[in-house]
This record gives C-alpha cells, sequence and structure tokens, in this order.
C-alpha cells in the first residue's frame, strides 16, 4: 500500500480509503473481519457518518484493540455549534474512542448552509473548540458543489475536502483540485466508482489516483472488494487500451447518470431530483433497498408532485430525460 500526505494536516493516509457506507447492511462479525483485512492490507483512512445508521457503531467496534492503526473520519449535518458539539460527543460515544482524528462538516451545498456554518455560533466554531478540547484533531468539509467546496477550502481553519469525482463526474473538479492544492488541503474522493456504476472499478480508482488527491474511499461491505480495491495502489499507470475502456464505459454512463451537480434545481414542485437519485443509486447498487425506501418516504415532496414542466431537463448539462429517470427512480423506491 502506497500513503499519501493529507494536506496540512499532515496524516500519512493509505491512497485507498475505506467507505463506511454500505457497511450499515452487513453483519458485526463479517464487518469485523473485512476492517480487519482491510489493515492487513495497509488500509489505514475509514470514513463514516452520523447519518449512515450503524456504521459508526459497527466500525467503532471492529476499531477495539486496534486504535493505533486507524485514522477515524466521520460527519455531521449539523449546522450550529451546539449541534456539531452533541453529534461529536454521540460520535465519541458511539466508536467508543477517545478523540477522532477528522471531523467534517457535511454536505455544505449551498450559499445558506455555507453562511450557517461560517457563522459565529457556526458548525466550524464548535468543531474549533472541539479541537482544542482534543475530542478531534483536525477539521474538514464534504460536498457536492463544487463552486461551494472552491469557497471553504479558502477558510485557513478546515484542512480537508471531500467531494465526489470518478470518469464521469468531472465536473469543476479540476477548479477545485487546484484550489486545494494552492491552499495546502488534503483531498479525500468519495464516490469513486459512480455509486458501483463501473464494471471494471480498478480502472476508475486508478485514474483517480493519477490525480492531486490525497485518499480515494470507495464503499466496500466484503473481504473481496478489500482485497480488490486494496490491489489498486500496486497496480501501474491506466494504458491506452485501458483508457480507452475506461473512456467508452464513462460515455455510457454519461447519457443517463445523475452527477447531482443541482443545476436542476429548484424545482418549482420542490422535489429534490439529486436525492431521488442518490437514494435510487443505493437501492440499486448498494444493496441498501429498505435504508434507501425508509430514506425515500422521510422525503417530503414525492416525485409524483412532478407536474411535467419539464425545466430540470432544460437546465441539466448532461441532458438527462429527468421526467422519465424520476418516474423509473419512484417506481422502484415505491414498492413494498
Amino acid at each position: 500500500m502506497r500513503y499519501r500526505t493529507l494536506g496540512k494536516a499532515e496524516l500519512q493516509v493509505s491512497e485507498i480509503g475505506f467507505g463506511g457506507i454500505p457497511i450499515q447492511h452487513v453483519a458485526q462479525d463479517d464487518v469485523d473481519g473485512i476492517v480487519a483485512r482491510a489493515l492487513d492490507l495497509g488500509i489505514n483512512f475509514f470514513d463514516t457518518a452520523r447519518g449512515y445508521t450503524d456504521s459508526e457503531q459497527k466500525l467503532g467496534t471492529a476499531f477495539k484493540g486496534k486504535r493505533d492503526r486507524v485514522l477515524i473520519a466521520t460527519k455531521s449535518l449539523a449546522r450550529t455549534r451546539a449541534g456539531i458539539t452533541a453529534d461529536i460527543e454521540k460520535s465519541l460515544q458511539t466508536m467508543s474512542v477517545d478523540y477522532i482524528d477528522l471531523y467534517q462538516m457535511h454536505n455544505v451545498k449551498d450559499q445558506n448552509a455555507l453562511q450557517q456554518v461560517l457563522s459565529d455560533d457556526g458548525a466550524l466554531a464548535g468543531l474549533m473548540a472541539a479541537q482544542q478540547k482534543g475530542l478531534i484533531r483536525h477539521i474538514g468539509v464534504t460536498g457536492h458543489i463544487k463552486r461551494i467546496l472552491v469557497e471553504l477550502v479558502k477558510v485557513e481553519e478546515i484542512e480537508t475536502v471531500q467531494f465526489p469525482f470518478n470518469p464521469v463526474e468531472t465536473n469543476e473538479v479540476r477548479e477545485l483540485l487546484e484550489a486545494a492544492s494552492e491552499a495546502g488541503k488534503g483531498v479525500i474522493i468519495m464516490k469513486p466508482l459512480a455509486g458501483g456504476a463501473f464494471k471494471k472499478p480498478s480502472l476508475s480508482l486508478r485514474y483517480i489516483l493519477e490525480q492531486r488527491v490525497s485518499v480515494v474511499i470507495p464503499g466496500m461491505d466484503s473481504i473481496t472488494q478489500v482485497e480488490e480495491n486494496a490491489a489498486v495502489s500496486q497496480q501501474p499507470a491506466l494504458s491506452l487500451e485501458e483508457r480507452k475502456v475506461l473512456e467508452k464505459e464513462a460515455a455510457d454512463l454519461g447519457t443517463a447518470f445523475c452527477r447531482r451537480c443541482e443545476y436542476c434545481l429548484p424545482c418549482q414542485q420542490g422535489i429534490d431530483i439529486p436525492m431521488v437519485f442518490l437514494l435510487d443509486g443505493y437501492y440499486q447498487r448498494y444493496d441498501l433497498q429498505d435504508w434507501a425506501k425508509i430514506r425515500y418516504q422521510e422525503m417530503l415532496v414525492k416525485p409524483d408532485a412532478c407536474q411535467e414542466c419539464g425545466e430540470c431537463e432544460e437546465r441539466c448539462p448532461y441532458s438527462l430525460p429527468i421526467r422519465r429517470l424520476l418516474k423509473d427512480a419512484s417506481a422502484r423506491l415505491e414498492r413494498a
């Protein structure tokens, strides 16, 4: 396993990390084995979140007796100082640890959220206070909207940035990578396999590792996946033929694949279009059908509210047939 420096945080992280979303549906005994194998293969960076149901708890249990070998990253959707302070305490208790290596403000996606987390009583203030107490060591941010993240990497106290990047999700990535590099921020790449859409995942991982990133965190729920992903660290640069294969697959996916850029929003009826597609991806690719359906049912406005105005399709930079895709996703997520 090769290691890279996580920006100004100066943590030495395995270039292949561990995404903690899929283990929500894995039994604890299996999680223990998966984590043990990951550590054996040199993976030391584990990412989870307060919102991933029991992911923190399962990873915390698997980390017992191994704390000195793992770098724990988690995150919270809280926007206020009080909210994120409470979530930090919950994370510490849930994982049974004394400190967390990296705590991130999760999915800061618009100017309103940005202003909230940076306010005097915002989430960043709470993270800084927790850092001073030794409860967390480093501060990061995650999101999907690159232009918002470009602003956040300029904030001195924020040490890392996490965002989706893969061969079909390249919009504004170059600008964000340059901004992060200039600011000395660590770069964590989520959704490197486009939610499991790539048939040849190793090609996507190798493509990403050619860029100025610190660590890539594919979601893993089996020892086989851990072994296959960890092996990428020892593989050479992509050959010309491999690049052609990857480009073709990316082109095929790109014809009907939501990158969650959110240009389709706002919907006049209040439908969170990217969220519907995100949950549908979890339903189809992560074997998280029950979890995805529960989250879908919690949505205040469902796709059946669509009035077929077509404005979302006019704004979509990828010309996706959004109205049809919403109907298809809704049909799956509405199943009893």
